[in-house]
């Protein structure tokens, strides 16, 4: 279905029950926790039925369930659900990479990787675990199977780390060791981060990578996260000298905008660079106008394919983090 031309679609974007005027259809979003899933079509005779509604979200969310759990181990599902074939690298990272939207009353995530098919070196990361949310973002070099294969070491060497209490600066000096030896000559850039759902404290590495961008009140602050890059992961670099860790404490509300450069170096037909400003502005209207985080990230991509005349020649990911924790 068409997600911008259909009341389902209507259904999955606003994540809210849709009916048509006749009456007699209705559309209920299928959400696991904050990830949107699609959407399941009700046909019944009268659904003014006190109650009826009710349970048509209940039944979609006992569907829901079903698919995500039965989804990893279950080719049709999976075959269902795509709408071409998927490239061997594509097929490698997404196996690695977690589901695209997380979050509780204090703190969401939100990412997405395109080309979705093809997609060569980026990758994505994010966790919540005891009050902090975590986020990574890779981008190795080239667009082969052998990028595919560096990020998703890097995902890999991300969690193992995190998962035995290493700090940010052990998760990028475990990055680069390991690349180092087992795929030596690889280059990787990387924004690895930390945001304190209690307390808006946010830490972060960043090695050759371009710098987060901070929204505040529907505007960008320009150069509050500006450091000093360190040197790119893969060549050893960081092995006797650690990334430097970065601070910045966040006001209720905030958003932090994680991107490859595939995103601001787009160009249009006439040469013209996509840019920073415009993806910032991007998102800044979207959430203005009420959409949720997902949503705005889908519309960026569309934004960001329309503006290359749908060739993308550079994988293009995008993560935003936002800070709401409860008055």
């Amino acid at each position: 279905m068409d997600i911008d031309a259909s009341l389902g679609g209507l259904a999955y974007r606003t994540q809210q029950i849709q009916q048509p005027r006749e009456g007699g259809i209705a559309w209920v979003p299928m959400i696991d926790g904050v990830e949107r899933i699609g959407v399941m079509r009700v046909v019944a005779a009268d659904l003014t039925t006190p109650g009826l509604l009710e349970s048509c979200q209940a039944l979609a969310a006992l569907a829901t369930l079903l698919i995500m759990s039965k989804a990893p181990y279950m080719d049709l599902l999976i075959e269902v659900e795509r709408s071409r074939a998927m490239s061997v690298q594509a097929e490698l990272l997404w196996a690695f990479l977690p589901p695209r939207t997380i979050g509780t009353e204090s703190v969401t995530s939100s990412a997405v990787l395109e080309p979705a098919y093809n997609i060569g070196g980026d990758a994505f990361d994010h966790n919540l675990t005891d009050g902090v949310l975590h986020l990574t973002l890779l981008d190795a070099m080239g667009h082969d199977l052998a990028s595919g294969g560096a990020s998703a070491t890097g995902i890999a060497a991300c969690r193992a780390t995190r998962r035995s209490g290493g700090t940010l600066p052990d998760i990028g000096t475990m990055i680069d060791r390991t690349l180092d030896n087992w795929i030596p000559g690889r280059l990787m850039t990387a924004v690895i981060a930390n945001l304190d759902s209690s307390s808006g404290q946010f830490t972060w590495i960043n090695c050759g990578h371009p710098p987060p961008l901070l929204i505040r009140d529907g505007h960008v602050l320009p150069q509050v996260l500006d450091r000093p890059s360190q040197l790119p992961l893969g060549l050893g670099f960081h092995l006797d000298a650690p990334p430097a860790l970065h601070r910045e404490r966040l006001q209720p509300g905030d958003r932090v905008l994680l991107y490859s450069d595939g995103v601001t170096e787009a160009r249009a037909p006439d040469g013209s660079l996509f840019g920073e400003q415009r993806l910032a502005d991007a998102v800044i209207r979207s959430m203005a106008a009420g959409e949720t985080a997902p949503e705005a990230l889908r519309r960026l991509i569309q934004n960001l394919l329309s503006y290359q005349s749908h060739q993308l020649r550079d994988d293009a990911t995008i993560l935003l983090a936002e800070w709401h924790p409860p008055s």
